[in-house]
């Protein structure tokens, strides 16, 4: 079968002592980067292991070379400049990320030498007969972080027509896009939260009361999108991952999918989306009406708490999601990775499995075992 398949993951683990220690040595430059990246391989070839003891069809590095899930790969882009600020860009609803950040000051564009690239060898190198998932953030979250969350976004000579960032940004993902696949990646995820955030209607109004228009953005990111995977190989698999906050177990945004989901389901090019549905916060089904063709997979299991949850009442909720998607066009997943910051959310390691046993097993029994 082509991915995503029908039990998957997000992406991101729980990073283990090693890894943190590692990296807090490093950070006060007690070791060289030579000795972390050593513990870092040594770490992952041991979640690679337990992902395929798992039985996960696609494996990923579990996100443990990043401090973010986004701003590592957004910090190693050309025209990008790394920040420290007062505040992260966002709020959550409790605890509070590290307060760095990025802003455009060049043209923005996709190195060779990116870092992410020789993370994906080093996986393609221990993988036997595995597929390497490889996640990136969506080209939405540079413009989101720099441009509109900024409130005090100048944009620079360059980008005086703010369609020249778009396209920038888009032809930098294409070059990024062919660059993995080259490396021999064909599943690639984009991990969006502007979505999330397009969603709210608390967000919604406060960036109108900026005079930003929310529903013209939700276009042109679909455009940029779109742009962007106008190179993707027949043969490669690109997801969106849409998420509404996933720190430390807590969150910063709500609401249903309904007011992005005509423009965004109906018009983004991507094969797959990974939804959010493990609360209330996410809202119904109803949206999915708006799914063409691509793979939806239902983010069901939270990844934030270690509760179990009740394996009937999953599987009555994915075929309530049938009513508007085939059942055999889902699948179902985590509703975000375990540790999307390198804190990590609120769970044990044998907590973080247990979760990925029951979607597998959740899967079987709804999709049988293919």
């Amino acid at each position: 079968m082509k991915a995503p398949y029908k039990y998957d993951i997000v992406g991101s683990f729980l990073r283990n002592a090693e890894i943190k220690n590692a990296r807090s040595e490093f950070a006060r430059g007690n070791i060289t980067q030579e000795e972390l990246e050593k513990v870092e391989n040594q770490s992952i070839e041991k979640l690679v292991d337990n992902e395929r003891k798992a039985g996960l069809k696609a494996v990923t590095d579990g996100e443990y070379r990043r401090a973010f899930w986004h701003l590592d790969f957004l910090w190693g882009l050309q025209g990008v400049e790394r920040v420290s600020v007062d505040h992260f860009s966002i709020a959550f609803k409790g605890h509070q990320p590290k307060s760095q950040t990025l802003k455009i000051v060049d043209k923005i564009d996709f190195p060779q030498d990116h870092p992410f690239l020789k993370h994906f060898r080093f996986m393609q190198s221990i993988v036997q007969d595995s597929e390497v998932k490889q996640c990136i953030p969506s080209p939405s979250m540079l413009h989101l972080i720099c441009c509109v969350r900024e409130e005090n976004y100048q944009p620079i000579e360059r980008y005086q027509n703010e369609d020249d960032l778009y396209r920038d940004i888009a032809l930098a993902y294409q070059k990024a896009i062919i660059s993995f696949y080259n490396a021999g990646c064909r599943y690639l995820q984009l991990d969006d939260t502007s979505w999330g955030e397009f969603c709210s209607k608390e967000k919604r109004e406060a960036y109108k009361a900026r005079g930003i228009d929310v529903d013209e953005i939700a276009k042109k990111y679909v455009d940029m999108i779109n742009l962007a995977l106008e190179v993707k190989p027949d043969d490669m698999v690109i997801t969106m991952h849409i998420c509404r906050g996933n720190f430390r177990s807590t969150w910063f945004t709500s609401g249903g999918y309904e007011p992005v989901a005509k423009t965004l389901f109906g018009g983004c090019h991507v094969d797959g989306f990974f939804l959010e549905y493990d609360s209330e916060r996410a809202g119904g089904f109803e949206p999915l009406r708006y799914i063409k063709d691509q793979k939806v997979v239902l983010g069901l299991v939270t990844s934030k708490e270690a509760t179990l949850e009740n394996k009937e009442d999953i599987i009555a909720r994915i075929h309530e999601a049938a009513k508007y998607v085939p059942l055999q066009q889902l699948a179902l997943s985590p509703q975000c990775g375990f540790a999307s910051t390198e804190e990590g959310n609120l769970l044990t390691d044998e907590e973080q499995w247990a979760k990925i046993k029951l979607v597998k097993e959740i899967a079987e029994e709804v999709w049988g075992k293919n």
